[in-house]
């Protein structure tokens, strides 16, 4: 609960918290909710990358296009139960989403320049892709957590 007395999870963030004890730990660290929605945003990133490459499109291009949905899918997740009752409101919402897009650009950045650079040095796409994925997650997790949604 928050300092007014309210409530300020989202419904799932208040059904995670509900669960038994230990399901409920998943709930009790951001890093742990952000894990899982960045599973899910990763779903929807992987299987767009993997359709795109199959079609024979450039790699690179191909992480940009699943990244990109990907941080839709992740927009909606972290500001509803990754960062509970920190999503702003009015104007400084606005500012917020600009933040979480600066964010989502500076993991495209990465994710597309090491997938870009990998596979040109002869990495098999996927592979460069999770790569990708562990570096950008952690500096866009910290960006987020110390920045967008203090």
């Amino acid at each position: 609960m928050d300092r007014s007395g309210t409530d300020r999870r989202s419904a799932v963030g208040a059904w995670v918290g509900n669960l038994p004890a230990p399901l409920a730990l998943l709930n009790r660290f951001s890093i742990t909710r952000y894990l899982l929605a960045s599973i899910v945003s990763l779903a929807f990133d992987v299987a767009l990358f993997m359709i795109l490459v199959a079609f024979l499109i450039d790699p690179g291009w191909a992480s940009a296009a699943g990244y990109s949905a990907g941080i839709v899918v992740h927009w909606f997740i972290s500001s509803n139960f990754v960062f509970p009752g920190k999503r702003r409101e009015g104007a400084a919402l606005q500012v917020q989403r600009f933040g979480f897009i600066a964010t989502a650009l500076l993991g495209l950045g990465i994710t597309v320049s090491m997938v870009s650079g990998l596979t040109s040095a002869g990495v098999l796409p996927v592979l460069a892709k999770a790569a990708a994925v562990a570096v950008s997650f952690f500096a866009v997790y910290l960006t987020r957590k110390y920045g967008v949604f203090r």
